[in-house]
């Protein structure tokens, strides 16, 4: 199957697949209204017996956990944007409008990140997870603009002579210079949908330059990625790369490996070059090389303790939404694989031994934020929740042989 342009491409191969994928989008639906209770019993936890504060975001909750642990919404909680994305998630699945007017409150808390100075990288998370997928479904004017302004923001980041955005100001001593993450990959989209959306076509070359150099600098021979690289912040030469949440500098740290998979597939979306494509493969298929039986990863593929590590739920949310959408891209033999491979994470994360059911109101245990600070070991983390409810809602349109993301039609 030749690749036309991705929302065709997508239907093509939901096409070739048949009635399978018409099952496949049938359990999504089913999966989708799990969430949908869950955001339910989380909302009513949220609101307690007073109002909600729609400033606090649920950001976790502990193996022994029955409550969400809430972190307020201010520049440095870089996770504020995901409980506003799951929301919008649920609400395009129900169409329910009070879950709408739960997700705009969410969302509106998040303006003032628009009009203050960047901390860091992890404004496309915080506004595109949120704005992004609000103006997606209502087309909000003001939520144009919010995203807009933010990306402007980012934007200040960027370091031409290294060729990056800097992702941690704060640890650049710390580190010893100008440091780039593999997470940052992501906060390019909101980069590329405000250049081709009214911004400056500078944030699109500053977001593929920044792909560019990453992945130039970034990854060992065999395609697994360093979670850091330092640049000299005067020079913008490379002057190291490391692991800052993996076991050790030449581990295979799973969240780190889902970011760069997501990432180069979003990024050959956004600019059609094959190279991005051929990158996007290559991180992939080490990753699923390595996957255990059921497709769901350990924290890091080098802890000598395997099989006893903790595993990673949210890395598999990210790459199984990640692989739906590379999967109309490629050949239909390699797409097949790659979305057999996606159902087959969804599968595992919607048993008993990943989903929360009535023990408590996230989507899914058995997550690791940052094992070498032992925090958030083996817990529901709200990123985890917001790639499963998104990989189920890409699978569910695919399913109706529609494009994975609304964002295709725009684009081509």
């Amino acid at each position: 199957m030749k690749r036309l342009i991705p929302a065709l491409a997508l239907m093509a191969l939901a096409a070739a697949c048949g009635t399978g994928m018409q099952a496949a989008g049938e359990d999504a639906a089913a999966s989708l209204d799990y969430c949908h209770g869950q955001v339910c019993r989380s909302l009513a936890q949220l609101r307690g017996d007073s109002a909600i504060d729609y400033t606090m975001m649920p950001r976790n909750m502990l193996e022994t956990d029955t409550v969400w642990n809430c972190r307020k919404a201010v520049k440095e909680e870089w996770c504020a944007g995901f409980w506003p994305g799951v929301l919008w998630y649920d609400y395009e699945h129900t169409r329910d409008d009070s879950i709408r007017a739960e997700a705009e409150r969410f969302t509106e808390s998040l303006e003032f990140l628009s009009q203050t100075p960047a901390f860091d990288h992890d404004l496309g998370f915080l506004v595109f997870c949120s704005y992004g997928n609000g103006y997606r479904l209502t087309h909000n004017p003001r939520y144009k603009e919010v995203i807009l302004a933010t990306a402007d923001t980012l934007a200040s980041l960027y370091n031409p002579t290294a060729g990056t955005i800097l992702s941690w100001p704060r640890n650049i001593e710390m580190l010893g210079g100008h440091n780039t993450i593999m997470d940052n990959m992501i906060n390019l989209e909101m980069l590329f949908w405000a250049a081709k959306n009214g911004g400056s076509h500078r944030l699109y070359d500053i977001a593929q330059k920044h792909a560019e150099t990453t992945m130039l600098n970034q990854f060992r021979p065999d395609y697994s990625c360093y979670h850091v690289a330092v640049y000299d912040t005067i020079t913008g030469k490379l002057d190291h790369c490391q692991n800052h949440q993996g076991l050790a500098d030449g581990s295979m740290w799973a969240r780190g490996q889902a970011w760069a998979i997501y990432g180069y597939t979003m990024v050959y979306r956004e600019t059609n070059n094959k190279k991005f494509l051929d990158f996007a493969q290559k991180v992939a298929d080490v990753y699923l090389a390595r996957l255990p039986e059921d497709m769901i990863p350990y924290w890091d593929f080098d802890d000598p303790t395997i099989p006893g590590a903790p595993r990673d739920a949210s890395a598999a949310c990210v790459v199984a939404s990640a692989l739906i959408e590379l999967s109309g891209y490629v050949d239909q033999a390699k797409g097949e694989s790659y979305l057999a491979d996606a159902r087959k994470m969804l599968a595992t994360l919607a048993g008993d031994d990943y989903r929360c059911g009535a023990s408590k109101p996230a989507f899914l245990r058995h997550s690791v934020g940052n094992m070498p600070a032992n925090y958030e070991i083996d817990a529901s983390i709200i990123y985890a929740d917001y790639y499963y409810i998104e990989a189920l809602t890409r699978l569910k349109r695919l399913g109706k042989g529609e494009p994975v993301t609304e964002y295709y039609a725009k684009y081509n």
